[in-house]
């Protein structure tokens, strides 16, 4: 009777905890459930909260359904805000267990997540398409008629963004009759839609395409269908500019930015990155649960067993063979380890001493650049100001000299500068929207001087296939081709130099372009070209030529390897040289920027400056400037003179000297800042830009300028404060 008593006590617990179970599994279900609800009413954060908690208690119960449709739920949230890495791992870990389980729902409604993903951000178009296919297959298996005409409207839209509208146009067709007839706001909104993106570009039929745009966007406005109408207004404003409809599209493009707005700028999580993080620790958290259980059972078989007794002493024997093994090499690897402990002990000092020397190399270079920059402020500035108060001293060889070897000394400070910063790895290209037609015309325009003083003719050319916008870093190609342009027109006299750019490829998104710089100059000998593009390199020489530091085709080469690149080099004594490299562009962003011309404001009234200066040499050249330009100048000598006057007069802009003694330019602007002065403070350093420009803005300073400078270029700056 005990025996039987025991087994009905055992089949009870059974039976118990198979409706506990279950329980549990519905439960969770519910939990997915009400974050689906939470998602579509906009409550983001609480829907990935609960989905969280959802994955946590699917993992307890080891059901591959729940844990895929617990990740599929978390994907959606972050794919809402473009948050498009995070969204591709979690939805493939959710196809990763839905794998695992025969649910073909299921796996389209992933595969089409995904494909979703690739597509709409952008990411690979192509890999979204191949997504929406799997989606559609699943779709198919299921006999979903709905999912099956959402998953070929998906390939539609993927191919038509492509370009291939002719494969495109058989998927939607398909599904024409079924949209027609049973579709929902949802699929006939994005039907209308494509349609009219179809006629857009395809037939080229602007009334149709207007006409299907006008349908959909009625549908989402009688349905509320807000998320879905931003896609279709975006098509449609770019149809109407395509069209030269530019008032309508004005009008659209502010519906279309509030309902922007509207969908993306509230209810946004704090911090998903942190949720993400905490996800995956509950992840880890609930796989060790189940590891450890299994551990817990297994270790009750092995107290059970007596063969794993047996076993233990077979291991047991073998790890005494391994430590005797072990022991008889133990002397030698201790020889070795005490070799490699001792030339790693001696790696680590050299590597410590190879940074100590860079970091001294670095603080030199800034402070003895700091330090020549100061004085030929002031010498530049004094002598322009003899060239401007006596015009008889114009052509004064004297003076001119003195004009030439400061300027010469300048360029040498800011090229070492930039040698410095490129062997420091401390230079990174920069990824900004530029037209390469606009930036070519600047640089001949700076350089048109140069041509006109050694006789020269200066042309581009410009093949009209390039965009008329790329991105990449537009100031490191100007930089290179004022270097090999300004060489050029210095070693030809009565000549030509030409700079040439031609679209050599699109591939893979990226635009190839060549450069060439041409002149029929004095050449380059042979056994010079090999040395041309070392540092301080100078070839040709002549007693009373200008050519530069030295520095400039080495800065050129390294500049061109940091795009990936290299340069050729193509020359003759007698009949030039021709330089030429090609470099990797990418499309500029494809989105429309209204461009607003701003009113300009000169402002040609008087203006009450404060200069805080403790050098007076800069004191009476910065004065001049200001003082010649038509506006009043007051000088102070420290930060606590500044904030002395500040206080007792209104100033319109003051102009703060950086390395003060006492309290330097940032502790006085701070302290200004604080004492609520709200006038413009612009920088006066003779530091690099990129050294000072954080800490200038955290003190409260509005912009920065290096000395010595153009006088044009500090009163764009103030004139740029005031407005």
């Amino acid at each position: 009777m005990k025996k039987i008593a025991s087994i009905i006590l055992l089949l009870f617990v059974q039976v118990f905890y198979a409706q506990s179970e279950a329980a549990e599994k519905k439960a969770v279900e519910k939990i997915i459930n009400d974050a689906a609800k939470a998602f579509d009413r906009g409550e983001y954060e609480k829907s990935l909260s609960l989905s969280s908690k959802a994955l946590v208690r699917a993992f307890r119960l080891d059901d591959d359904y729940l844990i895929a449709h617990s990740y599929n739920a978390i994907g959606v949230v972050y794919d809402e805000f473009s948050e498009s890495k995070r969204a591709i791992e979690f939805y493939k870990k959710a196809l990763h267990y839905a794998e695992n389980i025969d649910n073909d729902v299921l796996k389209d409604f992933i595969n089409s997540n995904i494909g979703s993903v690739y597509y709409y951000s952008k990411i690979d178009v192509r890999k979204g398409i191949e997504y929406y296919k799997k989606s559609l297959y699943y779709a198919t298996k299921s006999n979903d008629s709905s999912q099956i005409a959402y998953a070929k409207m998906n390939i539609t839209a993927a191919c038509f963004y492509l370009g291939h509208f002719s494969e495109g146009i058989v998927y939607l067709n398909e599904v024409k009759g079924f949209i027609e007839r049973k579709g929902q706001p949802e699929s006939k909104l994005s039907y209308y839609g494509l349609l009219g993106l179809y006629n857009t570009h395809e037939t080229k039929n602007p009334a149709i395409a207007e006409g299907y745009y006008r349908k959909a966007l009625e549908i989402g406005q009688r349905n509320n269908m807000m998320s879905f109408m931003a896609n279709t207004y975006d098509n449609y404003i770019a149809h109407l500019e395509k069209y030269r409809n530019f008032r309508q599209a004005d009008s659209l493009r502010k519906i279309y930015k509030k309902i922007n707005d509207s969908i993306y700028l509230e209810n946004r999580p704090g911090d998903l990155d942190d949720t993400a993080m905490q996800i995956e620790l509950d992840e880890y958290k609930a796989q060790l649960v189940k590891i450890e259980n299994a551990n817990e059972a297994q270790q009750k078989k092995i107290r059970d067993s007596r063969i794993i007794s047996v076993l233990f002493g077979i291991l047991l024997l073998f790890l005494l063979t391994m430590v005797y093994m072990l022991y008889k090499n133990n002397i030698f690897r201790k020889k070795i380890n005490a070799e490699l402990t001792k030339a790693n002990e001696e790696l680590r000092a050299a590597k410590e001493i190879a940074e100590q020397n860079s970091q001294l190399k670095t603080q030199f270079i800034s402070t003895v650049s700091h330090e020549l920059r100061t004085p030929l402020y002031g010498v530049i500035g004094i002598t322009d100001m003899i060239l401007d108060e006596h015009k008889e001293l114009v052509n004064n060889e004297q003076l001119n000299s003195l004009k030439f070897s400061a300027n010469y000394l300048l360029d040498l400070v800011n090229d070492i500068l930039q040698m410095n910063k490129m062997e420091d790895k401390r230079t990174v290209l920069e990824e900004i929207d530029f037209s390469l037609q606009e930036e070519i015309l600047t640089i001949r325009n700076s350089l048109q001087f140069l041509a006109d003083n050694n006789g020269n003719t200066f042309s581009t050319v410009i093949d009209p296939n390039i965009p008329e916008r790329i991105k990449g870093d537009e100031l490191r190609l100007s930089q290179i081709l004022v270097n090999l342009a300004s060489n050029a027109l210095k070693f030809t006299h009565n000549g030509h130099v030409k700079i040439t750019a031609r679209l050599n490829a699109f591939v893979d998104g990226k635009y190839l372009i060549d450069f060439t710089v041409e002149d029929d100059g004095i050449g380059i000998a042979k056994g010079d070209q090999e040395k041309i593009f070392e540092k301080f390199v100078q070839i040709g020489r002549k007693e009373g030529d200008y050519q530069g530091t030295g520095l400039g085709l080495a800065i050129v080469k390294r500049l061109i390897d940091l795009f990936g690149s290299s340069i050729t080099l193509e020359s003759a004594e007698d009949k030039g040289t021709r330089f030429a490299f090609t470099i990797a562009f990418n499309q500029a962003d494809e989105k429309l920027i209204e461009t607003i011309t701003p009113e300009v404001q000169q402002h040609h009234m008087k203006l009450n400056i404060l200069v805080v200066e403790d050098n007076k040499i800069n004191q009476m050249v910065t004065k001049k400037i200001i003082e010649r330009n038509g506006h009043r100048c007051s000088m102070a000598d420290s930060g606590d003179d500044a904030i002395a006057l500040a206080t007792s007069e209104p100033f319109d802009i003051i102009l703060m000297d950086i390395n003060m003694p006492g309290m330097n330019g940032y502790e006085t602007t701070k302290k200004m800042r604080a004492m609520g002065m709200t006038t413009p403070v612009i920088a006066l350093t003779a530091f690099d830009k990129k050294e000072v420009t954080a800490e200038a803005v955290t003190a409260g300073i509005n912009d920065v300028i290096v000395k010595p400078f153009e006088p044009s270029l500090l009163f764009d700056l103030i004139e740029k404060q005031l407005k």
